[in-house]
Parts: structure tokens; sequence; C-alpha cells
């Protein structure tokens, strides 16, 4: 078999590992989910009719406000679902397996990779399960295009893969899953910084570069305005540069890390 081939078949023999985990213990996966869940009900039934009031100018419309903070809650269920992919990392660091993926006819790569991937796929099922419950409580996207689905869709995938590999990364450089758990706090803190709940210019001045400089923000706005037909701008391209840039920053920095000999 070709170095290549030899590489596929350990890194998916090392997904179905972590696929079979993330099966065998789905306590981490479902406290995780269950944030975005309590946030979209929470906001929805409790805050709703203030908080479409105070966005439209108008009076009250809770179906208008499911539609604004769905896309920002998507995303925000990719943030936490990430903060496992750093735990696993770092239990597999921290409890030995790892060395002993060293000294086997492996290739080193597999065990991030099968990280990585399996990481997206649960953050695209936890986004279709959250989706699920978004449109159980009214929320519509009859506006978009087939087109502008598929767009959404590659745009929920590149968002996981870039989020998953800074996530790896933490948790490399974790000493234990407790830390690991703190050090992937900004993927859950980032979204409520963000236009998840209100628009930007809304918020205090001193306040709005740091919603507006942040990943969160281009791509929440891209994803409102590709299930609601709206304006995205220059939002697209910001949102594939974050992306972008992030899978660069963290794989580079993973397999950094990951391929340094342990003293």
């Amino acid at each position: 078999m070709s170095s290549l081939a030899l590489a596929a078949r350990d890194s998916s023999t090392m997904l179905r590992r972590n696929l079979l985990h993330a099966r065998r213990y789905p306590s981490l996966t479902l406290n995780l989910l269950l944030t975005p869940v309590m946030l979209l009900l929470l906001f929805v039934y409790i805050f709703g009719d203030a908080m479409s009031a105070g966005i439209g100018g108008g009076g009250p419309d809770r179906s208008a406000y499911i539609a604004y903070i769905v896309p920002g809650i998507l995303l925000m269920t990719i943030g936490g679902t990430v903060v496992g992919t750093a735990v696993s990392v770092s239990n597999d660091m921290t409890e030995g397996v790892i060395a002993r993926f060293r000294t086997m006819a492996i290739h080193r790569g597999s065990v991030l990779v099968g990280h990585v991937v399996g990481s997206v796929l649960q953050s695209i099922m936890s986004v279709v399960l959250v989706g699920a419950v978004a449109v159980a409580i009214g929320f519509r996207s009859a506006d978009a295009t087939a087109l502008e689905w598929l767009a959404a869709f590659g745009l929920l995938v590149l968002f996981a893969t870039a989020l998953t590999w800074i996530a790896v990364g933490m948790g490399l450089i974790s000493p234990n899953v407790e830390a690991a758990s703190n050090n992937a706090l900004p993927m859950i803190l980032l979204p409520l910084l963000s236009s998840a709940f209100i628009p930007v210019d809304t918020m205090p001045g001193w306040f709005q570069p740091i919603a507006e400089y942040q990943p969160f923000t281009p791509a929440i706005e891209t994803l409102r305005g590709l299930l609601l037909g709206s304006e995205i701008g220059n939002n697209g391209w910001l949102a594939i540069a974050w992306c972008l840039g992030l899978t660069v920053l963290g794989y580079f920095w993973s397999t950094s890390k990951f391929n340094r000999d342990p003293k």
C-alpha cells in the first residue's frame, strides 16, 4: 500500500475509535448541546417579545426574533461541541494512549485527523438537532434557495473544521481535562459577545469593535443572510477568511505540538 493509502486507512480507524467513544460516553456531548437549546428557548419565550421590539423599533414580534437568533445559536452549537474535542484530546494525552500510539506502526497524523473529522461530524449532527428544535418552535427559512442552503451547509462545515483544529491545539497544551475545558471556554463566550442576539450597531460604541472583529460575527451574519435572504455584504468573504486562517493556524499549531517528542 502507498503511504497515502496507509494514512487514509489509519485515519478511518481513528475516526471509528472517536465515534465509538462519543457513542459510549454521550454525556459530555449532551451537556454541551443543552446550552444552545436552553439559550434558544430562553431568548425566544422569555425575552423574545422585548428583544424583538427593541431591535425592530416597533411592536413585539417573537417570530421575527426567532429568525434573527437561530443562525447565531447554530454557530454557538458548533463552539460548544468543539469544547468536547479539546477535552477528548487532553484525555488521550494525559492517560497515555498517545504514548502507546507513538510506538505502533500507524500514521502519526491519523490520530489528529480522527479527532478532527469525528468532531466535525458531531458538530453537524448537533446543529441538525438544534435546528430541529428551532423549526419546532417556529423558525422558517422560506426565502432561501437550494444554492443558499448548500452554501450555508458548506459554511457550517468550514466553521466547524476551523474551530475543531483550534480546539485540538488547546487540548494538546492542557495538562488535564479540566484545563482543556477552561482553555476552550472562549468557544462558548465569543458568540455571546457577537451579533448572535442583537445587532452590533445597537451595542455601546466602545464594545462594538469587540463584537465586530471576531470570527463569530461575520459567520453569523453570512449564515443569517443565506437562510433569510438578507444582505451579506463583505461578511461572506470575512467569514471565509476567518475560517481558513483559523484552520491553518490550528493545523500547524496542533501538528507541531503533537509531533514534539515527549520529554
